[in-house]
């Protein structure tokens, strides 16, 4: 039995990703609460963070999920949920309507994403940022981070939000950087220095290239700290929840680190 940090709930339109026809290629995508329970079951995933769908360039779709999730938390206290926020200005009312939800039972977390726009260091997204973490601080939310190599996403802009707000809200880089350049960047050095300069930063390795997770193991092994601060995560639909779970199983074993990455940190984080 295995907790997940990050999945998501709720069916996209299909769209012409990349100058192609409309397509859906989050196949495994759910649109009820009953099919996510279903899939969890058949996992064995005992408990979950649940996120809104998202990657259509669209941000009114991710909103419109935010009540299913505030609905899947609602219905079983297996689920915990986040919420769709934005920093982007033309989306503060859509954001002030999601921020309503945030004492809403099983609500855990607050989700920003840049591939929808905006970035963190411009000027005119950090009223939102400074709103956004304020609630989170006000409601002990975790806020949830989207990474990936290069542009909004990559952890030189990100990274940014840990340094500004972290020493307050606990802040979780989902996938680690996203990527080899981020990858490096975290477990070479960055990430082990904000845990020692007392910033509250978690992570996963959904979507890790294959080293990182052996890398990031013996980093904290020969460290001795960060073993607290990385959790499972399927990222279903857009992940692999089996490919996933064995991934990182090989690299943590069965001992002390893997009771933590599965069960938990979630439980301390998220119950």
């Amino acid at each position: 039995m295995v907790f997940d940090a990050h999945r998501h709930i709720g069916v996209l339109p299909a769209y012409p990703f990349y100058g192609g026809p409309p397509v859906n290629p989050d196949v495994t995508a759910r649109g009820t609460v009953d099919q996510l329970m279903e899939d969890l079951y058949d996992e064995g995933t005992e408990r979950a963070l649940v996120l809104p769908n998202y990657g259509v360039p669209d941000p009114e779709v991710a909103f419109g999920f935010n009540e299913l999730c505030v609905e899947a938390a609602s219905r079983d206290d297996r689920i915990r949920c986040g919420l769709w926020v934005s920093p982007r200005p033309e989306d503060a009312g859509r954001t002030e309507q999601a921020l309503k939800l945030a004492g809403e039972r099983g609500v855990r977390a607050l989700k920003l994403s840049f591939l929808l726009g905006g970035r963190p260091t411009d000027p005119a997204c950090r009223p939102m940022l400074d709103r956004v973490f304020a609630a989170a601080r006000e409601h002990d939310l975790i806020v949830h981070v989207h990474t990936s190599p290069g542009a909004a996403s990559d952890i030189d802009e990100v990274g940014n939000l840990v340094e500004w707000y972290g020493d307050q809200v606990a802040v979780h880089l989902v996938h680690f950087g996203g990527g080899m350049s981020g990858h490096i960047k975290l477990a070479g050095s960055r990430f082990f220095d904000w845990i020692a300069a007392g910033k509250r930063v978690y992570t996963d390795l959904s979507w890790a290239i294959g080293f990182t997770p052996r890398w990031l193991c013996e980093e904290i092994g020969r460290r001795g700290f960060g073993h607290d601060r990385v959790l499972f995560a399927s990222d279903e639909p857009w992940g692999d929840f089996v490919g996933e779970r064995a991934r990182l199983g090989a690299a943590v074993g069965d001992g002390e680190l893997a009771r933590l990455i599965f069960r938990d940190t979630f439980e301390k984080l998220y119950a």
